[in-house]
């Protein structure tokens, strides 16, 4: 199971720091990744965490948003900086083929 939290309403350049709970299997055994799908969009990876640390940040996402993992804590995290309105949208923690819930991130004044 994985379920997300941290999602709201922020105005442009601000910051949220999303968070992901893992349960049911062996977290730190795993690749976890945060992916999004703004409204009449398709999914869209933003970031991964591989077991040993190593990430990656979609381009147009560099220099803001960052990834980490507690593996203790069986949570991933995704700061997200300098917001901007077209980073709206449903934001997901995805591991392989499966995904939480999802939650909502909204940008504007």
């Amino acid at each position: 199971q994985l379920v997300e939290s941290g999602g709201g309403l922020v105005q442009p350049g601000g910051s949220l720091r999303l968070s992901c709970t893992a349960s049911g299997f062996n977290f730190g055994d795993d690749t976890m990744s945060w992916a999004r799908q703004a409204p009449g969009q398709g999914f869209e990876w933003v970031s991964h965490i591989w077991q040993n640390g190593t990430t990656f940040v979609a381009e147009s996402m560099k220099g803001r948003f960052t990834i980490s993992r507690d593996n203790a804590k069986n949570t991933v995290y995704l700061q997200m900086n300098s917001l901007k309105p077209e980073d709206t949208a449903v934001y997901y923690c995805t591991r392989g083929a499966f995904r939480g819930a999802g939650t909502q991130v909204t940008v504007s004044s």
